[in-house]
């Protein structure tokens, strides 16, 4: 019986979706296959995130507790994996597809001498490794892939699999960890955060999305009224963050942040290839567009054709309703 283990991201206190996500499909998998699921936090707080994580399945959290770990450098995460890899030995590391993980998921590989595959949407357990889908290409393509070896890590995009809660009384056992700032040559000087909008669209259960046709201050202003309503995340398309309407951070596509909420309204966004790579993973797409004949329709699974304008007013007040 091997190890699956799953890296547990925390961003701003609090455990991201997407680490849990991937915790879900390793205990699906470890099931099916006989093996064991551990989860691994890094954070100066870790075991306060231990009763959220053993819900979903994990028969060992480790943890490691270290002031060093108070924001993310490369440094210290990659040596605190690397010492998790050689005390749990897994035969398979699966993280959330973050940017902290891309950062220093190719030099964890080179470290351990293990096969690697980033930024998949799915991955199956086989005989002698695991076979994986990756969209590539701004997803027009799905490339199926296949790591073998000993050692295998493993990065899964967002919204790739459903939360499955399956509350266990997981054994947590505290590894030791020092490092000492001296030992980090790169120092952190400034944190520079978005100045758009406080929901991590990575982790949104909602976005209202913004196109040219609301790029107006009457448009932004339906945007904004409609998001609250829904407590969701503000994303926009490129034309709307290149002419300075919303900040560039909220950018979804091809060249922004790719996003797979329950639910993604599209609002005067023609659905452009580049675009449609960012969000082609939400679960319900609803269309807004005065074009019947956008791309985005064919992707949506709902569709209201007409002028925002118009269509919008009507559309929060009969969600207010609903919701009081």
């Amino acid at each position: 019986m091997s190890t699956l283990l799953a890296h547990i991201a925390i961003s701003d206190g609090k455990v991201k979706r997407s680490s849990l996500e991937v915790l879900s499909h390793l205990r699906q998998q470890a099931d099916e296959h006989g093996h064991s699921v551990a989860a691994v936090i890094i954070d100066p707080d870790a075991d306060s995130y231990t009763g959220e994580v053993q819900k979903y399945g994990p028969s060992t959290i480790y943890t490691i507790s270290d002031s060093i770990f108070e924001n993310h450098r490369n440094t210290p995460l990659l040596r605190a994996l690397n010492k998790v890899i050689d005390e749990v030995d897994p035969y398979l590391f699966a993280f959330a597809s973050t940017e902290g993980t891309k950062d220093i998921l190719g030099a964890l590989a080179a470290n351990q001498q293990a096969a690697v595959l980033s930024d998949v949407s799915a991955f199956e357990l086989t005989g002698n490794g695991i076979t994986a889908t990756r969209p590539v290409m701004a997803a027009k393509i799905l490339s199926e892939n296949e790591a073998e070896g000993d050692r295998i890590l493993v990065s899964v995009r967002s919204g790739s699999y459903e939360l499955q809660e399956q509350d266990t009384d997981a054994e947590v056992i505290a590894l030791d960890f020092s490092m000492e700032e001296s030992d980090i040559k790169a120092k952190l000087k400034e944190i520079i955060g978005t100045s758009g909008d406080k929901i991590d669209l990575s982790e949104a259960e909602t976005i209202v999305a913004a196109g040219r046709g609301a790029k107006d201050e009457e448009g932004q202003e339906l945007i904004q009224e409609l998001a609250s309503t829904l407590n969701a995340g503000i994303g926009a398309s490129r034309a709307l963050t290149e002419a300075g309407v919303i900040d560039p951070s909220l950018q979804i596509g091809q060249t922004g942040k790719v996003v797979s909420p329950q639910l993604y309204i599209a609002v005067g966004i023609s659905g452009a290839i580049q675009h449609v790579a960012g969000m082609a993973n939400s679960k319900v797409i609803v269309a807004i567009n005065k074009d019947p004949d956008a791309p985005i329709f064919d992707i949506a699974d709902y569709g209201i054709v007409g002028d925002l304008y118009k269509v919008l007013p009507p559309f929060i007040e009969e969600l207010r309703k609903i919701k009081s």
